[in-house]
């Protein structure tokens, strides 16, 4: 491979006005039935998306550090939501950028990241350990080493991630005069860790439900081939906060399709397999717990999901009818004890990544 250069972008600061300020609106479209109803904050209205914080945050913190040169081009690996956040930053701050996705991005989003500039490498087989995720990493440090000055905010171990959420916090407790419940979709485990210190410290009693992919390894189930994108993962990310989560849920791709449907029919505000997942989990959570005030984050809208979420064909091919969506989560004792292939709950939360007795010859 050859050196490659790219064109150095130039600086749009004003952009950064832009940055969150989402509306919070409460839902009570049924998920799958009644419920009393539960506030979600809008981050999919905002301009890049709601990882637009944490791009900013990653680039300002590595330009602070020295890390990152002015001008200099920026490396990432994406399934899609991020690189829109950094297609923001990179024009917000002057920087190019190069993100590596896979044959599962979908056509529209990668048209959408090369009409706001971004260079587009596309990997076209999952590494046989690790899956797309590994395979995107792998291009990834090819790229570093053929663009001179090139930085990779790493956004699955980068604690800029976490902070580049401080203002999320900051709105949720402007628009809301108690919480009680919190529900958050974890990929890069970013936007959860970022918020949940500053709203326990105003709500101490606040309790934290994680939401994860069936297949996904994150909170120790075994990593599988995954339908959904946005949420889950095939490695163990650093900024997951393992300890601040209650409990967890995985949950299925049908039940996330059907949950974006009912969103998008009863309360004209939906979005993609995160939004569908974490609804289906807030909504559960204000069923069962009466009283309680709930509230959770969808992360984007529907238009990169018209192709599969909203596509009758493609829920067909998959099976994704609404009687397959389970309408509770099955429960079980520990992360390992049992494989999730349809919505599971766990009020027990590890770091998969921590031995655990039996794992040491203990019993």
């Amino acid at each position: 491979m050859t050196a490659t250069t790219v064109v150095r972008p130039a600086a749009r600061p004003e952009l950064l006005a832009l940055l969150g300020h989402t509306p919070l609106v409460r839902i009570t479209a049924g998920l799958p039935g009644p419920h009393p109803g539960f506030w979600a904050k809008l981050e999919g209205l905002a301009a890049g998306g709601m990882k637009a914080r944490a791009a900013v945050s990653m680039l300002l913190g590595a330009r602070r550090r020295g890390e990152l040169r002015p001008g200099a081009p920026v490396v990432e690996s994406t399934s899609g939501t991020l690189g829109i956040g950094l297609a923001f930053a990179g024009q917000a701050l002057g920087h190019p950028v190069v993100l590596v996705g896979d044959s599962e991005l979908e056509l529209s989003m990668r048209q959408l990241l090369r009409a706001h500039g971004v260079r587009l490498e596309i990997v076209d087989r999952p590494a046989d350990r690790g899956g797309w995720q590994a395979a995107r990493l792998a291009r990834l440090q090819e790229l570093l080493a053929v663009l001179p000055g090139s930085y990779w905010p790493d956004q699955y171990n980068n604690p800029d991630n976490s902070a580049g959420y401080a203002s999320l916090a900051d709105e949720l407790i402007a628009q809301l005069d108690h919480l009680d419940i919190l529900v958050c979709s974890v990929g890069t485990g970013g936007h959860s860790a970022g918020i949940i210190g500053p709203l326990r410290r105003h709500w101490p009693a606040l309790r934290l439900i994680g939401v994860d992919s069936t297949g996904s390894t994150i909170f120790g189930q075994p990593a599988r081939p995954r339908l959904m994108r946005g949420l889950g993962s095939s490695i163990h990310p650093r900024n997951v906060a393992y300890d601040a989560f209650d409990e967890v849920h995985w949950v299925g791709p049908a039940e996330a399709v059907y949950s974006c449907r009912q969103l998008a029919r009863h309360s004209f505000v939906s979005g993609g397999w995160s939004t569908g997942a974490a609804a289906r989990v807030a909504a559960w959570a204000a069923r069962v717990h009466p009283g309680a005030v709930v509230a959770t984050v969808f992360p984007d809208g529907p238009h990169r999901y018209l192709g599969n979420v909203y596509d009758d064909d493609f829920a067909a091919v998959h099976g994704l009818r609404p009687e397959a969506a389970a309408t509770r989560p099955v429960e079980i004792s520990h992360p390992c004890a049992a494989e999730a292939t349809g919505w599971v709950r766990c009020t027990r939360v590890t770091d998969p990544l921590k031995a655990l007795p039996h794992q040491e010859g203990n019993p």
